[in-house]
């Protein structure tokens, strides 16, 4: 009983000094439908009554919730909600309505607000820093989300006291100066938001869906917002924040703490005892501890402790008789007592030196015994350890497993076209669990954009799903160990190509230009130098003149030509001699070599035709 009382008194303490209570996290959560002079906004108020039950399930401590709310309302529900902020850890503020900007800076508008002029804004709206102003105290979070970007009607009819003076059109860009603040909008700024065919806004839809992830990053989740709202509206809606955290991950739910070990062991308060036993090492220790549990495993183990108490309670019993006989037989022969006296001490002593080694001996041996059943011990306890991890990651793989199938089965009951008499229906599926309804060209062109991103596509997004796009995801599937069907522009191979954050593809350049970064740069060689088959500079070589098949051909056709033409008349050169002299025989003239005057042969005579 008193061993349990001791153990009660230290989980006492050890639970006393644990970690500190829970983080506080406050919400404020506005939604403004019933506007009093323009048209009733349809979304807001269901916007905020969906986004205020979120931060309630997520554990939120305050969630205040307030619908169509005038200019004294908000002011009211902003001051109490600051109130409540001082010393909280998490602070955020959800507004859905109409907003407006006036020379860059964003006002809130309650439903009572008429707005004739321009410098009724001053007056009958609530700027942004107001709302900032009220989320400041918070400790580490503190959080703004404007679903206000809607097409403002105010902005339409409202007289320019000064003509220059700017009305935008949504919200302008913010900047906030406190660390650890967000401010998010429907639209990024200068856009605006649309409030959607549901009953809830895109936006809101989108937020409720990522927002509570248990350890989710807030900069994350917002990113995933950004991607289903995009999905949801087409392209024609972008999510932004502004405003940025530290490097450490902040979730708006933190994440749930998984319990591994011995420590979820059902034998957990067997074990603590039987180890505060040991610390104790006594025999009352383990009789207590036996008196609680009598029978089991750690029970046997406590059995052989008590056995080791024991085995050296008998040596020490043993040692102290041998140290006694000993004394008594010095004494006797001190004493020169008489020789068969001290015989019998002499006996007593080895007797008991004896019984001193013999005792020894069985320490050592229940010792031995202590020691394994302390090892086996252990090993039973990481044993029971390990199986309890491998069966919580057994749970967690399928958990993943089955959610994952959930979303694909969901994906293919939303691609499947839905057909009834009459005009085609579609049914209204939340926008996060179902792909958008874009046309086969629509994402064609967004799957050409991200290809475009990853450096696996060179040509535009003109949404044209030609051989060009499909060697582009071909080349995708290789680099990113993929497998979609190249043929068709697909939401999975959109989702998988948006997930890789740079470059898939290796850059490859045309002959001439070299990578540099993300982009190919023509290579400029100095003056004699030229790029060569292995784009490298390399010197221009001297070349000497070589003859062509174009030369002999032309000197082929020259020689033709001379030999066709007739040959001209020439000298024979022969010599023509007589009594005056020789001289050469005239042009276009021959010699007669025997020339006959009868039968008489006489001297050669020049003869000219």
């Amino acid at each position: 009983m008193r061993l349990r009382l001791f153990v009660l008194l230290i989980v006492a303490i050890w639970v006393g000094t644990g970690p500190a209570l829970a983080e506080k996290r406050v919400a404020l959560v506005m939604g403004n439908s019933a506007y009093t002079n323009v048209a009733r906004l349809a979304n807001p108020a269901n916007d905020a009554a969906l986004v205020g039950g979120m931060f309630r399930k997520a554990g939120f401590d305050i969630v205040d919730i307030k619908l169509d709310l005038n200019v004294v309302d908000m002011r009211k529900a902003l001051r109490e909600f600051g109130s409540k902020v001082r010393d909280a850890d998490v602070a955020v503020v959800y507004y859905a309505g109409h907003g407006i900007e006036l020379d860059g800076t964003n006002y809130l508008i309650p439903t009572d607000a008429a707005l004739e002029t321009d410098t009724d804004v001053l007056d009958e709206a609530f700027p942004l820093d107001r709302v900032l102003f009220a989320v400041e105290p918070a400790k580490q979070l503190r959080l703004v989300i404007l679903d206000a970007c809607r097409d403002n009607p105010f902005a339409k009819t409202m007289k320019r006291t000064i003509a220059s003076r700017a009305v935008g059109r949504g919200l302008a860009k913010v900047e906030p100066t406190s660390p650890n603040t967000m401010v998010a909008f429907a639209a990024k700024a200068g856009s605006t938001a649309s409030d959607g065919d549901a009953k809830n806004s895109p936006f809101a839809t989108a937020l409720v869906d990522r927002l509570p992830t248990p350890g989710l990053d807030l900069g994350k989740a917002f990113r995933f917002v950004r991607d289903d709202v995009l999905k949801s509206t087409s392209n024609k809606q972008e999510p932004f924040v502004y405003g940025s955290l530290g490097g450490d991950d902040v979730a708006l739910v933190p994440a749930k703490p998984i319990v591994t070990g011995p420590q979820a062991n059902p034998q957990d308060t067997v074990r603590r005892d039987y180890e505060l036993a040991l610390q104790l090492g006594t025999r009352d220790g383990w009789t207590a501890f036996l008196a609680s549990f009598p029978s089991g495993f750690y029970a046997d183990l406590a059995k052989g402790q008590l056995n080791k108490i024991a085995a050296e309670e008998t040596r020490a019993a043993a040692a102290e008789k041998a140290r006694q006989a000993e004394d008594e037989k010095a004494k006797l022969a001190s004493d020169r007592a008489k020789k068969a006296e001290q015989e019998k001490a002499a006996a007593a002593a080895k007797a008991a030196e004896d019984a001193k080694a013999a005792a020894e001996k069985a320490k050592q041996v229940e010792e031995a015994k202590a020691a394994a059943a302390e090892q086996r011990r252990k090993d039973a306890e990481a044993a029971v350890a390990k199986a309890l991890a491998d069966k919580q990651a057994a749970e967690k793989a399928l958990a993943d497993k089955t959610a994952n199938d959930k979303v694909v089965a969901e994906r293919q009951v939303t691609e499947k076209p839905q057909i009834a008499d009459g005009p085609q229906k579609v049914a209204a599926v939340a926008p996060t669990s179902s792909q958008p309804s874009l046309s086969p060209a629509e994402t064609a062109k967004l799957v050409q954009s991200e290809l475009r991103r990853v450096g696996c596509l060179a040509a535009a997004a003109d949404g044209d799903w030609n051989g060009s796009s499909q060697r582009s995801l071909t080349l995708f599937n290789k680099y990113a160990g993929t497998k979609f069907d190249a043929k068709l522009a697909s939401f999975e191979a959109l989702d998988a190509i948006k997930a890789k954050p740079g470059r898939v593809c290796p850059l490859v350049c045309d002959h001439g230009f070299r990578a540099d970064g993300d982009a190919c740069v023509k290579i400029a060689c100095r003056a004699g130098y030229r790029v060569n088959d292995d784009n490298e500079c390399e010197k221009v070589q001297d070349k000497k003149p070589v003859a062509t098949r174009e030369d002999a051909k032309a000197r082929d056709t020259e020689r033709k030509k001379t030999e066709a033409a007739p040959s001209k008349p020439s000298a024979s050169g022969q010599m023509y001699c007589n009594n005056a002299g020789c001289r050469p025989v005239a042009k276009g003239c021959h010699l007669d070599p025997q020339p006959r005057n009868g039968n008489v042969i006489t001297s050669p005579r020049e003869i000219c035709d």
